[in-house]
Order: C-alpha cells, then structure tokens, then sequence
C-alpha cells in the first residue's frame, strides 16, 4: 500500500517579500521563510533595521537582502518590484494603529491608518501580484490582518474598519487571482507582544481585559504566528484560499 505523503513545507528556490520586517511580526516571518529556505527581502522604511535584520538571517544560515521600501507608495513600491524577479511569497504586513475612543478620532488619525492599513496593502498586493501573473507564476500572498478583522474592539474603530476591509479584499483578491495560481489568505493574530504593542500592556486594565478574551490565558509571542506564515507560504497549504487563518488563543470563539 502507498501512502499519502504530507506536502512539504521546506521552501527552497522562491522568493519572499516581508513588509514591515524591521521588527515584530515581520522580522519573525521572514526569519520564518528564511528558514524554511526561501529568500528574502526584507522591506520597512528604516533602511539601518532592516540591514540589520537581514544580516543576522544571512549570519544564522539563510539567504535576506534588505530592501528600503514605504509600503503605502504604490509608485515607488511598483518601482522598486519591477526592478526585481517577481516574488513567489508576500507577508503583507505593514500596518499601524492610532488607538482612540470613537467619539475623538481625528480625521488625520483616520487617515493614517487607512492609507498604510488597507490602501497601502492593497496596491502592494496588486504589484506583486502583476509581476507573478505577467511571469505566469503561481504564489501565495499573506495578508496580516487581526482577530479584530472579525470582531470589534474598544478604541479601535479605525483599525476595525481597516481590517474588515483587508478581510473583504482578500476574499475578492482570491476570486480573481485563483485562475492564475495566486492563492491569497489572511493571518489573524490576536494580541502579540512586540516592541509596538509591549507598552500597552503596562497599564494593568488593559492586559486584564485582554487576557480575559484570551482563552489559553495568555499574550501571543511573535513565535506563535511563525509556522503559521511557512504552512500559508508552503504547498501544505495549497487548497487554501479566500481564507482567513486565526491565530487568536479563542478570542472569536464567543
């Protein structure tokens, strides 16, 4: 008797692009593929971070460049990808929040959070995209999205929006891009600890209401979303799209 074998999740041979990589969620997933054998490029605003991130990568074994990028300008991010093969992987991960009560957003504020969280990620995806459909490759891109991409949160309305928006993007992205091999999905983390969000957690409340939401009692670490960027990266994944991937410790359970 022959027995099935499970899809590899090593990625030699393809090609990663990782926004926002200079700390956090990106640069664990692109030590993540990096890992798993893909190269690298890691894209943030901050030239010296990334160069640095991506040296430690090349210094543990794998294969990075850096690449100085601002994700929320769609000219210099077409520019920049046409000047490269394409890439067969996106984690599409720059983002930001401006954490206010409804009744105080302002429209900078607004507009700050739209322009990187859902314009920005939307016409990266759509450059990358291009350059893989003109190559006739296949790929997989990696929207970072959030559980509040399904939920809503106190404060966090703007940010609620911009996530519900990548949600619905996705799964027309998905629609569209199926036919060319381009499989796109969501990662949907809950509250991870990262140099941005570890201040939050200084005010007591605030980590009370979170571990209360969080059925496994704990905040997330950035480890936690690394085998859940190579498996929507990788052939395990291949029948995966339109979908969103929860990484929530049960917050959306209820």
């Amino acid at each position: 008797m022959q027995l099935p074998k499970t899809p590899s999740m090593r990625l030699e041979g393809r090609r990663a692009l990782v926004t926002g990589a200079g700390r956090g969620i990106g640069l664990a997933a692109a030590a993540a593929l990096a890992e798993a054998g893909a190269h690298v490029a890691l894209a943030a605003r901050g030239a010296a971070e990334i160069e640095a991130a991506a040296a430690a990568i090349r210094a543990a074994g794998g294969s990075a460049e850096a690449l100085p990028l601002d994700a929320s300008d769609p000219a210099a991010v077409a520019e920049a990808l046409a000047a490269r093969a394409p890439f067969d992987i996106l984690v599409n991960n720059a983002g930001t929040n401006r954490p206010a009560p409804f009744l105080e957003v302002a429209p900078e504020d607004y507009d700050a959070v739209m322009a990187l969280n859902v314009r920005g990620a939307f016409f990266l995806a759509q450059a990358v995209a291009r350059r893989l459909v003109a190559a006739g490759q296949g790929g997989s891109i990696i929207q970072l999205s959030s559980q509040m991409g399904h939920v809503g949160g106190p404060r966090r309305s703007v940010y609620c929006a911009s996530k519900h928006a990548m949600e619905g993007m996705t799964k027309a992205m998905a629609i569209e891009l199926g036919p060319h091999r381009i499989r796109v999905n969501t990662l949907c983390p809950t509250f991870i600890e990262t140099p941005l969000t570890r201040p939050f957690f200084e005010d007591a409340a605030f980590r009370d209401w979170v571990l209360g939401k969080i059925k496994l009692g704990r905040v997330g670490q950035v480890e936690d979303l690394m085998g859940a960027v190579v498996f929507l990266a990788s052939d395990a994944s291949a029948l995966m799209t339109g979908s969103a991937l929860m990484v929530d410790g049960g917050w959306t359970a209820e």
